[in-house]
């Protein structure tokens, strides 16, 4: 079977990607990077669409923490905000996370029904590519958006996925894809400040969520995958890592 990996954009896209797709849902600021840090520090984590999704599932774990963007909602439910930075600072690591988000967590509980699930940001980009080339034929990378817009940090992160599939032997399944990867694969890091996402986090005072993100590239060498409703921590690296320079976050 020919190998290809699409880069597509929005909740709404995930249906076009279900049997015989493995999908990557991407959302640098903030879920996934919130979802993964979550798990990396040994806290389980449980990716919710809706707040009202969220405390169903809040109320089958022992003593969770409700994790969500407070300012898109007027509910105050939440404990804590979708913060990476946060999440990582947090000692209560015994504590299960239900995280709520605009779009990223819409995009992870979509993907339900395809042939696997994984979350990426900037921490594991070059292992997660490196895995999913070789297991998965068909490969969807999807950004979550924000207002209907496909966020330069998604297009970056999406862009060097796709970029590992495709040294794995991946094919770009449109013109679409490779115009993202060419645009996006050798891009440092700092290339998404123009972002309106970054443009929230600096109006709203969360910058250290920013800081956060640019300080961790490529320093997990682990697979994220979502199984059962819980992010699950799957794969150490084998392999090298970094096979992007991205100029070295110039």
């Amino acid at each position: 079977m020919r190998k290809s990996v699409v880069i597509d954009c929005l909740p709404e896209s995930v249906y076009r990607y279900k049997s015989g797709w493995a999908i990557v849902a991407v959302d640098v600021i903030r879920a996934t990077t919130t979802a993964v840090t979550a798990v990396a520090t040994g806290r389980r984590c449980f990716p919710a669409p809706t707040v009202e999704a969220a405390l169903v599932i809040a109320g089958r774990l022992k003593n969770p923490v409700l994790a969500g963007d407070s300012r898109n909602t007027e509910s105050a439910v939440f404990e804590m905000e979708n913060s990476p930075a946060l999440v990582a600072s947090r000692t209560d690591t015994h504590r299960p996370l239900v995280l709520v988000s605009s779009s990223g967590t819409k995009v992870i509980h979509a993907a339900v029904g395809s042939d696997a699930v994984y979350v990426g940001c900037f921490r594991s980009h070059s292992v997660l590519a490196t895995y999913v080339a070789q297991r998965h034929s068909r490969v969807a990378v999807i950004g979550a958006g924000s207002k209907g817009e496909f966020r330069e940090e998604d297009q970056m992160c999406c862009a060097w996925i796709a970029a590992g599939l495709i040294r794995g032997g991946h094919e770009p399944g449109s013109s679409k894809t490779a115009g993202i990867v060419n645009r996006w694969r050798d891009a440092p890091p700092r290339a998404c400040l123009c972002s309106r996402s970054v443009d929230f986090l600096r109006r709203t005072s969360q910058l250290r969520d920013l800081d956060f993100i640019l300080a961790h590239i490529d320093d997990l060498p682990h697979v994220f995958e979502v199984r059962d409703g819980e992010v699950k921590m799957i794969q150490a690296a084998e392999t090298p890592r970094r096979h992007i320079s991205h100029r070295e976050f110039a």
